[in-house]
């Protein structure tokens, strides 16, 4: 930029000087030399709208990718979106390279013309330089006009060297960008990969459901035709329920007149005896009777009274039908006294049942089959009187026969 400026000054303070001078080269005039710099200073604003147009381009890809990224994490976009977004950035990212390219390319055009000029004038200014002279006050005036020149070109070269940065810049930008898309390019291979095994595992349960479709509608023909025999079963079974509930109402009469049979026998039998006693459905004795207080062990009264029940007991049970299930429940109860410190048995539970007992194992011996004969043990739970004195006690203190269905 020296020797242009140099030059544009000779030109000016030579005036008329030069054109006596013997016929030297041609020299550009000072209008040249502006006209040159404007052209320079707008292929400069030239370049630097393009670089401002580059700026916005990375933007608007830079705002691309975070929108596509923001689409990746809210909603899961699927694989063949992804495909067009990576396919978009790819067609953006090779149109940047080529802006990237002709902007370099158009760089170095502008500096190889800037060094041509600049090597032209020289030479034009070596030969005017060797044909002018001036003089102190022009040597003044054109190191002012040099300064100014050289002022210009330095801001020139900082513009320059801005520019350069920004595009290195922007290249590392671009760097960052492709690096972003291989881990995009990445995490789609993984999403194709994870929906490639969703549709493996869809396919497998379509084929499942198929089979059990199959064999849901094998089950409900099945079930329709089980559905048949089960309303036909039914018919049979209330018939059949119908006449068994007959057969046992027929056996349960049949039982009561047998039971009011053996009931009147012994009430003939034991008439001397006022405290056995028929109490609704069954015969009761009262344990004095037949044990000793306190005991399960039968005295030589109650056995005699338990021989006359055996013998008829035998009798009634000759005449009951053999398809009627009948049996003898024996029940033991007591008082609702403890039984004492010295008893053989820990509560009236066992006292009640082991009187139960013996009178089950007398009647076997006098030939009652065992298999006719239940015993049972009630303790002091179930009184006749709820009474608290002796007499309430000594009725309450108990065995009870009743002839009644298995």
């Amino acid at each position: 930029m020296r020797p242009l400026l140099v030059v544009a000054l000779l030109l000016a303070l030579a005036g008329p000087a030069f054109a006596q001078a013997p016929q030297p080269p041609a020299v550009p005039s000072a209008e040249e030399v502006e006209a040159l710099l404007a052209r320079m200073q707008r292929q400069l604003e030239r370049m630097s709208e393009a670089a401002a147009e580059r700026d916005r381009a990375l933007r608007f890809l830079e705002e691309q990718i975070e929108a596509v990224t923001g689409r990746l994490s809210a909603t899961g976009q699927t694989a063949e979106s992804l495909k067009q977004s990576k396919a978009e950035l790819e067609t953006k990212l090779e149109t940047l390279a080529s802006d990237r390219e002709q902007l370099q390319a158009r760089l170095q055009s502008l500096e190889d013309e800037r060094e041509r000029k600049l090597r032209e004038l020289s030479s034009r200014i070596e030969q005017l330089t060797a044909l002018l002279g001036a003089s102190e006050q022009e040597k003044t005036g054109l190191g002012r006009k040099l300064a100014e020149a050289e002022a210009a070109r330095a801001a020139d070269g900082t513009r320059l060297a801005a520019l350069e940065q920004e595009v290195e810049r922007r290249g590392r930008r671009i760097a960052e960008l492709e690096a972003r898309l291989g881990e995009l390019e990445k995490g789609l291979g993984e999403r194709e990969a994870r929906l490639a095994a969703s549709a493996a595992d869809i396919d497998r349960l379509n084929r499942l459901l198929g089979v059990t479709t199959s064999e849901l509608q094998r089950v409900a023909k099945a079930l329709e035709s089980s559905q048949a025999e089960v309303d036909t079963q039914k018919l049979v079974i209330a018939d059949l329920g119908a006449r068994l509930n007959a057969a046992l109402l027929q056996q349960v009469e049949q039982l009561e007149q047998y039971r009011s049979e053996f009931f009147g026998r012994l009430r003939r039998i034991l008439a001397d005896r006022p405290d056995v006693v028929i109490v609704g459905d069954r015969f009761v004795f009262p344990s004095e009777l037949l044990f000793p207080t306190g005991s399960a062990r039968l005295e030589p009264e109650g056995e005699a009274q338990l021989e006359r029940l055996a013998a008829t007991l035998r009798e009634v049970a000759a005449t009951i039908p053999s398809d009627i299930d009948w049996v003898l429940r024996i029940d033991g109860h007591t008082d609702r006294r403890p039984v004492g410190p010295g008893s053989p048995f820990r509560s009236n539970w066992e006292l009640s049942t082991a009187r139960a007992i013996s009178v089950v194992e007398f009647l076997i011996r006098r030939g009652i089959p065992p298999e006719r004969l239940v015993a049972a043990g009630f303790g002091e739970f179930r009184p006749l009187d709820p009474g608290d004195g002796e007499t309430a006690w000594r009725r309450n203190r108990r065995i009870e026969f009743k002839l009644t269905e298995r």
